[in-house]
Parts: structure tokens; C-alpha cells; sequence
């Protein structure tokens, strides 16, 4: 077979033409040039960022009769039968990592070289040596013979015990950049006369995230045919997706299409599009519409801070994406929560909820003596009602909340523990899952929201936006009917503004302290069941369970 693949062919063969790896390459030129070469290095970083490669210019420096500002001149015998000099060891440590491999080594090692100055040992992957191969190879690799240098790969520094890093000079290798990817593929193109637009050589630097042979073995796959390859025969054939199709996802975020937005992704899923490049080039086609906003060139008048948001929680949502959950149902799920409802009125916020507990300033209460403790109880729940709004000659009126939040506050805090608030939080995702079959106006309503407290009856939940939790609280009934079916259970939920929340939490704190126990208020019937414990309360057994139940707050 004559045909050499393209990262085989155009492998580095002296350190200048390693890629991306400038720091590395410096210092072990250095080194070279001034007679201070260590026994022993561990090359560390992503696959197919040039470890290997540097490894096998470095062992044929150290042995090159005439280097050239530390490069091999591969002109000299040395470097012309550096291939195949026994002098020089490879071993894959992935299929060579018994205690047997290593003794072998260490038998060799005595043995001067047979044509070269020095005796080099490449092992690859040496991660995945067992335990007694690392233990037997140490006393070796500690004081090797004079004429013989180590120099360890892996893609795994986590798993190599501290005492072989310890007695190796460490270089780690850094993806490359794409800048630097595009360049060397130019480079091989025009050697090659391969016809590729810019745009597709960008596609190939994205997708192939920092790995320079993975870059050169997409280039190989698409250069077999005679046709010029563009950006949408990489898209289409590597997981990838178009940069307008970015923008349309991006232009539908921002008008409020829903429908069209989650037509989009499942389109981007179902051509098997990677979901680490597509958030990847999402947020880099955020960036630039951010910037866009930033210099006043902007064509469109979107929102710098919702771009600015979409893209940390994009970023957050890369590390979470190991969960056993399809990753385009997270990633629809974050974006859906930057769709503006446009016909939803606002809650008034003039309407405040109701309180039961000390502090309150209600109208029309009546008092309850308890002990020495007075508590203020409102004589009739009430319910929050949206204001109107006028649009053109018509009034609008949004619908009614059906609950009263403060009671749910002091019903959930009857039973509420960690536990329940863990039981319930670790489904919220998966009832995610289920409202996009479901209703996926609610999933863009709960998008955000995470859960507060809990106990096995209610659960309390916030969203970031402060007019959300009202809206809602608006569908809380059509909440409770889905949370049902998807897990059986009969709950109750409402949504808790922050300021309210916090007033709460520390009114739970006061009560326990003056010995005033909650107990369940009837939503349809107000009745005044707060009343005093018969045991003493011991107020470090408050702090504790005040502690593990609101454990988003300090308490004092």
C-alpha cells in the first residue's frame, strides 16, 4: 500500500515544525543546547497534541552528531538510521504493562548502547502500567545508568503515582489552538492540492477540539473525493452544525419562537450533531453578538445581558452533561428560559403576600395570645390577582393565583427535612424530561427553578426571575397535575420570591427559639393551629435542623 495517511505523512520530524506547543519545545531545545538533559521526562496533555511526536525529536536531538540550535539535523548517520536503531525502545504501556515488561527494561538497561550515545525508552500511555509495573520500574527510572533517558507519555497525569512524577521533569501539552490548526492545514492543503474553502478548515479546527491528528484525519476522510470541500460537508458528515443555523437558533431565542427553536435542535439532534461542538460554537456566535452590542454594531437589538447569561449557563451546563440525561434535553431546557412571553401580564407587585408569623404589618388581623408570645393571623387568606393591562381599546386581566403562597410556606415547614428536599430535587430534571413530551410552555416557565424546601406533602421552589415565580404560581394547578402523573405523588408546590423566602426562613428560626411549633393551616378554612410545644427546645438542635433544611442561608 502506498498511500501514507496525512498525519503520518506530515508528522514533525524536528522541533519547529511541532505545532502549538511553543513553552514545551523552548525548554527542551534549551536543554539540548545547553548540555542540561535530565534521566527522566512524563510528557502530559490531550491525545493527538504532539507528545509523541516530540518524544521521538527529542531522543533523536539527544543522539543527533551535529544539532542545529538544538534541532536534529536529520542529515547524520545518527538521525538517518534513527527509525530503526535498537537503541531506540518504544513500548505501549496500554498492552505492555505487567511487572514482566518492566523487568525486561530493567535487565536491558545495563546495556550500553549499540550505535547510538544514549539508550532511550518511550513508553506511551504509561497511566495504565499496573501497580507493581510502576513499583518495579521506580529504583530504575530514580538512577538509571548514565547512557539511558525515560521519556514517559501519557494523556492521564491523574493516575500516575506521585513517586514517578517526582523523579521526572514535567511538561504539559496544551490543546491547539485553532488558529494554529487552520495554519498547519493550510500548510498540508496547498502541499497536498487539496481544494478547501476557509470556512471548512474552520469547521475542522472546531470539531476536532485541540487535537491536531484528529484534525488531519478529518482533512484525510474528506479529501478523498475531487470535489472542493466546504463548511456544510464537514457539518454534515463530522456532528457539526452551520453558523447560520446558530444564528437561527439564536434569532428564534430572541423573537420568542418557540415552536421553531425546538424544531431546530431536534433537527441538530437527529443529524447526529456532537452536543460539546454545538454548545461550543453557540457560544463563540454569542460572543461575537455580545461584542456586536459592546462597539454599537449590532444590526439587531438584542439584550446584552441575556447573551451574556445564555452563555455562562451554556458553559455551566458542559461540566453537568455526564448525568444520565440526553444532553439536548438540557441544553433546549436552558436556552427555552430566554423566551420572552410576550403576552403575559406581570403580577401586581403592590399585592403582597400574606404572613403568619411574628412581624407581620397585615391589615384587618386579629391577635392570638400564646403564652408570652403574640403571633399575628390574618382573618381571611387571600389570593394575589394580576393587574390589567390596556392594549390598544381591549383590557387584558391575567388569571388569578389559586394559592396562597404563605400558607404553603408554613405547611411545607411542618415536615420539611433535607431528605424530602434531596428526594425531590434529584427528579426535577427527569420531570423535566417528562413536561417536553408534555407541555413545553411549562418546561420555558420552569426552566430555572430550583427547589428550596420540601416535606412530603409540599414543596417550595424559586425561579432567578422574580415575575416567574407569579407566573408560576398562575399554573401551579396544571404543575401539580403533571408532577402526579410523572411520579404519583400528590403534590403541592409553590413558587417563593426571594425577599419573601428569606423573611421566611429567618421567622422559622424565631419561632423554634420561642417554642412555637407549626402546624398544618387548612387552605380552604384559615384556623390560628400555630401554637407552643410542650417540650423544650434546645437551641443547638435549632441550629442544626434550620441548618440541614435551609442550607442555601446562614444562619446566625
Amino acid at each position: 500500500m502506498s498511500y501514507k495517511v496525512l498525519y503520518r505523512k506530515y508528522r514533525p520530524d524536528n522541533f519547529d515544525s511541532v505545532v502549538g506547543q511553543e513553552y514545551t519545545i523552548n525548554m527542551l531545545k534549551n536543554a539540548i543546547i545547553n548540555g542540561k538533559t535530565s534521566h527522566a521526562y512524563i510528557f502530559t496533555g490531550p491525545r493527538g497534541t504532539g507528545k509523541t511526536s516530540t518524544a521521538k525529536i527529542f531522543a533523536k536531538a539527544l543522539n543527533c552528531e551535529q544539532n542545529k540550535d538544538g534541532n536534529p539535523c536529520n542529515e547524520c548517520g545518527s538521525c538517518l538510521s534513527f527509525k530503526e536503531s535498537p537503541d531506540i525502545i518504544e513500548l505501549d504501556a496500554a498492552s505492555n504493562n505487567s511487572v514482566e515488561d518492566i523487568r525486561e527494561i530493567i535487565n536491558n538497561v545495563k546495556l550500553v548502547p549499540t550505535n547510538l550515545k544514549y539508550k532511550i525508552y518511550i513508553i506511551d500511555e504509561v497511566h495504565m502500567l499496573s501497580p507493581g509495573a510502576f513499583n518495579a520500574l521506580l529504583l530504575t527510572l530514580e538512577e538509571p545508568p548514565s547512557h539511558v533517558v525515560f521519556i514517559l507519555a501519557t494523556t492521564e497525569i491523574q493516575k500516575v503515582p506521585i513517586t514517578i512524577l517526582s523523579r521526572c521533569q514535567r511538561f504539559d501539552f496544551k490543546p491547539v489552538s485553532s488558529n494554529n490548526i487552520v495554519g498547519r492545514l493550510k500548510y498540508i492543503c496547498d502541499e497536498e492540492k487539496i481544494n478547501i474553502t476557509d470556512d471548512a478548515l474552520d469547521e475542522i479546527a472546531l470539531i476536532s477540539a485541540g487535537g491536531m491528528r484528529d484534525a488531519l484525519g478529518i482533512l484525510d476522510q474528506l479529501s478523498s473525493g475531487n470535489n472542493e470541500i466546504t463548511a456544510d460537508i464537514v457539518t454534515s458528515n463530522f456532528g457539526s452544525v452551520s453558523t447560520s443555523r446558530i444564528d437561527e437558533i439564536i434569532d428564534n431565542i430572541f423573537l420568542g419562537n418557540i415552536d421553531e427553536l425546538v424544531r431546530l435542535l431536534d433537527d441538530i439532534q437527529e443529524r447526529g450533531t456532537n452536543y460539546s461542538v454545538f454548545i461550543e460554537k453557540l457560544i463563540i456566535e454569542l460572543r461575537k453578538y455580545a461584542i456586536n452590542i459592546k462597539t454599537g454594531m449590532s444590526k439587531y437589538d438584542y439584550n446584552y445581558d441575556d447573551i451574556y447569561n445564555i452563555i455562562v449557563d451554556l458553559n455551566d451546563l458542559l461540566g453537568k452533561l455526564n448525568i444520565n440525561v440526553n444532553p439536548f434535553v438540557l441544553i433546549e431546557i436552558t436556552l427555552l428560559k430566554y423566551i420572552k412571553k410576550q403576552n403575559n401580564s406581570q403580577l401586581s407587585t403592590n399585592n403582597e403576600a400574606n404572613n403568619y408569623f411574628p412581624g407581620n404589618n397585615l391589615n384587618n388581623k386579629q391577635y392570638v395570645e400564646l403564652g408570652n408570645n403574640q403571633m399575628s393571623i390574618p382573618e381571611k387568606a387571600s389570593k394575589k390577582v394580576a393587574s390589567t393591562k390596556t392594549l390598544g381599546n381591549k383590557t387584558k386581566t391575567a388569571k388569578e393565583v389559586s394559592i396562597d403562597v404563605s400558607i404553603r410556606i408554613n405547611n411545607c415547614f411542618v415536615d420539611a427535612s433535607k431528605d424530602e428536599k434531596n428526594k425531590v430535587t434529584s427528579s426535577w430534571m427527569d420531570f423535566m424530561n417528562y413536561l417536553m413530551d408534555n407541555d413545553r410552555n411549562l418546561v420555558s416557565l420552569l426552566a430555572d427553578s430550583h427547589i428550596l424546601a420540601a416535606s412530603g406533602k409540599y414543596s417550595l421552589l424559586q425561579s432567578k426571575n422574580e415575575s416567574t415565580n407569579d407566573l408560576i404560581n398562575m399554573e401551579i394547578d396544571k404543575i401539580e397535575k403533571y408532577y402526579k402523573s410523572f411520579s404519583d405523588i400528590d403534590m403541592l408546590f409553590a413558587a417563593v420570591n426571594d425577599d419573601l423566602w428569606k423573611k421566611e426562613v429567618e421567622k422559622y428560626r424565631i419561632n423554634l427559639k420561642n417554642k412555637i411549633k407549626y402546624k398544618y393551616i387548612d387552605e380552604k378554612v384559615l384556623s390560628s393551629d400555630i401554637e407552643t410545644s410542650d417540650n423544650d427546645i434546645d437551641v443547638d438542635e435549632i441550629e442544626k435542623v434550620a441548618s440541614e433544611i435551609f442550607d442555601s442561608y446562614e444562619i446566625e
